[in-house]
């Protein structure tokens, strides 16, 4: 008799012992396990807590594109969810899964919802987290864009190119930082200015391990090197904490081929007309080249 078959039969016996089971996955690889049954249950390589104060709403499912989707209410803890790292972002698109599950036998067990977390807020020592279902994937636009810049994220499939090359990446500790935002260097050197410019950012070690951010500015202001982010760091920052500077791109032709030597991977049109083609005119000198009209 198969799994669901066998939990199928246990439900129609009249006297069922069942319990829901939710499964947290970040995206940094941390695990939790949370259900309304009275002792711990353990399997799929969760060990799923009893009376941790995880309940859930009705889940609506559907047919078609529309999203799957319910909210899962839980108290804050520093033993499982804490407020500091719902704050730090931790907790962003991590994967969900629920099983309803014969506590009896968990091999009896069907799985009811999976998807990622979206909005997540908390108040009153509780979070509240809104689950979206796999579906929602779907609902996102797809296809070709044709514009000069190139639309491919430096590092990714479509790019190709590898950012642990030399002299595209730099691990080093922390000298001085500021509002989380603004970090300096003395001996940053090697590196042209602007090199970092659109880049990334990634602490490897503290309390901000594994937390990111794209780096708006990189200059020069005497002999230090500064770094600074768009956006600060979610989670506490001290000096010899280890961070990776990668390498930004403008998205421009001419970065790809001098920069990166990347040319045969640009996803740009760089020689697409611009708007002011449309009022251009015949004429017998010069060239229409889709530059400005003059």
């Amino acid at each position: 008799m198969g799994v669901q078959a066998a939990l199928e039969a246990h439900l129609k016996s009249g006297l069922t012992t069942v319990a829901r089971c939710w499964g947290i996955e970040r995206t940094d690889g941390c695990k939790f396990g949370f259900t309304d049954h009275d002792l711990d249950l353990s399997f799929e390589g969760h060990v799923f807590k009893a009376q941790t104060g995880l309940t859930s709403t009705a889940l609506e499912q559907s047919t078609g594109l529309s999203v799957d989707n319910t909210e899962a209410m839980g108290a804050l803890s520093d033993a499982s969810v804490s407020d500091a790292d719902i704050e730090a972002g931790r907790f962003d698109q991590a994967q969900v899964f629920c099983w309803l599950v014969n506590w009896s036998d968990v091999s009896e067990r069907t799985l009811m919802f999976r998807g990622t977390i979206g909005e997540l807020r908390r108040a009153g020592g509780a979070f509240h987290a809104e689950l979206r279902g796999l579906t929602e994937a779907l609902n996102r636009p797809l296809g070709r864009v044709f514009q000069k810049p190139c639309t491919a994220v430096l590092g990714d499939s479509c790019c190709g190119f590898d950012l642990t090359s030399t002299g595209y990446s730099d691990l080093r500790p922390v000298d001085d930082v500021s509002e989380n935002r603004i970090f300096r260097w003395r001996n940053l050197s090697g590196f042209a200015p602007g090199w970092f410019e659109r880049g990334r950012l990634t602490v490897q070690s503290g309390d901000a391990k594994g937390l990111k951010q794209t780096i708006k500015q990189d200059r020069i202001e005497g002999e230090i090197r500064i770094i600074e982010l768009w956006e600060p760091i979610r989670a506490s920052i001290t000096s010899d904490d280890q961070v990776l500077l990668e390498a930004g791109c403008d998205k421009r032709h001419t970065t790809c081929r001098f920069k990166f030597n990347n040319i045969l991977n640009f996803q740009g049109f760089p020689d697409i007309p611009g708007e002011d083609w449309m009022m251009s005119y015949p004429r017998q000198a010069g060239e229409n080249s889709g530059g400005s009209l003059r």
